[in-house]
Parts: structure tokens; sequence; C-alpha cells
């Protein structure tokens, strides 16, 4: 499904922070990538949702070779790829209320026919009520905000989910729903998954591996270390 092999990437090609790393995903596997912050997993992650192209490596989707990233992407690719990030507010545009922030992706690919009915589909699956809907983002809280973001991730259908430390600002409770959303979606669909966090208890829980960043040794069933090198 997914293949990273042998990625360096960053912001600057004198300092990457992403070295010679490889990391496999499965069809309808369900991968979690642990480690610290500042490590380098959600520059990893950008590159694996064709958000940012790396300096060296290769990755391949689907068994195709990606050869382009962000708008030098074909829309096919691009919509097979579903992705959440840790901090709503910063991926949402302040002023869409909710219900154009889930629509966004439909409109971008032309697919304006099909909004009321995914939006009316997805909406009390992620727990969003019509009223919630009509907000914008100032007037919503992270957890309210974060459940229309996922949403957004779905409303493709995408055939990979990429949650960068989705959970990462939320309370038990919206955490375990959020989950819970993705976890239906995943048996629905049949869509792989690529969890990346710092919370081992919550990654080996919901992931079938998780694969641990750097040296550290790898601890308890289905755990692994990222390959480097």
């Amino acid at each position: 499904m997914l293949e990273l092999t042998r990625i360096t990437a960053g912001y600057d090609r004198r300092a990457p922070v992403v070295r010679d790393v490889s990391l496999s995903v499965g069809h309808g596997e369900a991968v979690g990538l642990l480690g610290p912050s500042g490590c380098g997993k959600s520059t990893l992650a950008k590159v694996a949702a064709l958000l940012h192209r790396p300096d060296a490596g290769t990755m391949t989707l689907d068994g195709t070779v990606i050869r382009g990233w962000r708008h030098r992407a074909p829309q096919e690719q691009r919509t097979a790829v579903g992705v959440v990030f840790q901090q709503p507010r910063l991926s949402a545009d302040p002023r869409l209320s909710l219900r154009e922030l889930i629509a966004q992706p439909l409109r971008a690919t032309g697919r304006r026919r099909e909004v009321p009915a995914r939006v009316a589909e997805l909406t009390p699956l992620v727990g969003l009520s019509d009223e919630l809907l009509e907000r914008r983002p100032h007037a919503v809280s992270d957890g309210q905000l974060q459940r229309a973001c996922l949403a957004r991730a779905l409303v493709l259908r995408p055939n990979l989910l990429i949650c960068d430390e989705m959970t990462a600002m939320l309370d038990a409770s919206t955490t375990a729903a959020l989950v819970a959303v993705v976890e239906s979606y995943r048996a629905e669909s049949g869509a792989a998954l690529l969890a990346v966090g710092h919370d081992r208890v919550l990654l080996e829980r919901w992931c079938d591996r998780t694969v641990r960043w750097g040296e550290e040794e790898a601890q308890g069933a289905g755990s692994e270390r990222v390959a480097v090198g």
C-alpha cells in the first residue's frame, strides 16, 4: 500500500530532519509511528501525505512510484490519502464554517454535487450537530474543530488515512470518539492507517503494529524499530 524507502527530508538540505528512513504500511493495515517530539516523525508523515517532497529516497503508493508532491501529484494520488494534523486551528481556514471546511476537498476536486449528501452522512458520525456546522473555527472548541477536520479527511473516501498526533490536544473522551470513527471507517472501507504519536499505550492498542523511532529498543508485542539506513 505505502512504501517509504530510505527517505531523507527536511527544510534545509544541509540539516535534514529525517535521514535515510524506511517505513511500510500494508493494505488495510494500521501502523503506529511512535517517537518523541522533534524526532522527525511529522515530517515523514507529510512526505507520506504528499505534502512535502523528500530530498532523497522513494515512495510507492498502491504500487505506483510517486514522482510529484503537493500540486504536482496527480489528483487520483492526492485524493487517495486523507490526513489529520495535531493542531486543527493551523489546518483550518478561519473564514470557513465547519460545513464549508468539511466540503472543501469535494469542491476542490469538482464534486460539488456530492457535498450535501456527504456532509450529512459524515457529521453525525464525528459528533457534530447542524448548529455547530454553521459556526466558524473561532466559535468552537479544539475538540469540535478536530472532529470537523477528521470529517474533511474522510470526505473523499481515502484508501490511506494519516493521523499525525490527531488526539494530542484532546481529552480522553474525545480521543476515544475520534479513534472509534477512524476504526469504523476502516472496517467499512478497508483503508490503511498511519497513526503518528508519542502515546505508546494509545498506539499499541489502536494499531496492528507499532514502529518506534530511533535507537531505543522496541518493547512489547507488536513493536519494532523504524528502519534507518
